[in-house]
């Protein structure tokens, strides 16, 4: 996906949130605000959003010294969501489609993503998830492509997160390959977040060798790439790994995330707030 004008104040809001939490003075923030306008003229709008979120939390680290401003959010939205671990499973075992109600529990904890400016309630999303329908929902392609293979690519979001990923993997029944960010940006879940949520005990955990917020494949490692390029079922979590991947010649990604964002949900032809099971090949 490309960047879009309304994507830049979105850029400076996201570095004023980060340097605070990293707890920068107010000069710091300046001088983040005024390093981050420096680069808007040489960012193409070709170019997808996570890349300038990888330098706008790149500025940041760099100027306040500050490694992971999201740090002590983290671990409390992974607490948060590991004390739901045992109602969550419950909502599938007594649902009357598991695989498709831990769909919609993967989407539901789309909502913990702190590089949006939009508020939220865990609880309420868990609830409001059930009564909707999907904007986009290649469900019966989804189901197709599960039986045709015995290994999954999965492109981890945030943490927190992880442990709805971790409620739709147990549901899966495949050999699964759980890929998250090789270093701290924003809330996006680390090998350190996947653990804590007990991923390792289902699948195997990488990071995509990246520090941007999505998956930009040019800026990846080759061992996550040589994964990507063979694997017959990708499944991405999340708005970020969406901007990097949309349009993917041919790779057969499922996207699964909840449209938070106006100009996402224009470019995927949704409103704002609906749920999305997409089929890249589609």
């Amino acid at each position: 996906m490309r960047t879009y004008l309304d994507c830049i104040p979105c850029f400076f809001k996201q570095a004023l949130k980060a340097a605070r939490l990293a707890g920068a003075n107010e000069d710091t923030q300046k001088r983040i605000l005024d390093n981050l306008a420096a680069e808007i003229p040489n960012f193409p709008l070709s170019s997808s959003p996570p890349e300038m979120g990888g330098i706008v939390y790149r500025l940041v680290r760099e100027i306040t010294g500050e490694e992971d401003p999201f740090k002590e959010v983290k671990d409390e939205y992974n607490k948060i969501a590991l004390n739901s671990y045992p109602d969550l499973k419950n909502k599938v075992i007594h649902s009357g489609d598991r695989l498709l109600a831990a769909i919609r529990l993967a989407i539901a904890g789309n909502v913990i993503d702190l590089g949006v400016d939009n508020p939220f309630d865990l609880e309420k999303e868990i609830e409001d998830v059930f009564k909707k329908d999907f904007a986009i929902f290649d469900y019966q392609e989804f189901k197709e492509a599960l039986k045709s293979t015995k290994q999954i690519l999965y492109l981890a979001d945030n943490a927190g997160e992880v442990v709805f990923d971790r409620i739709l993997i147990e549901e899966l029944n495949k050999e699964v390959t759980y890929v998250v960010r090789d270093k701290p940006v924003i809330n996006d879940a680390l090998i350190e977040d996947a653990k804590f949520c007990g991923i390792d005990k289902m699948a195997k955990i990488i990071s995509n060798g990246s520090d941007v917020p999505g998956t930009v494949l040019s800026l990846c490692s080759r061992d996550f790439l040589d994964l990507y390029e063979k694997a017959k079922l990708i499944i991405s979590k999340g708005q970020g790994n969406f901007e990097g991947l949309a349009g993917s010649d041919n790779a057969p990604i499922f996207f699964l995330f909840k449209v938070k964002c106006p100009v996402i949900g224009n470019d995927v032809g949704c409103n704002d707030g609906d749920i999305v099971l997409k089929y890249n090949c589609k």
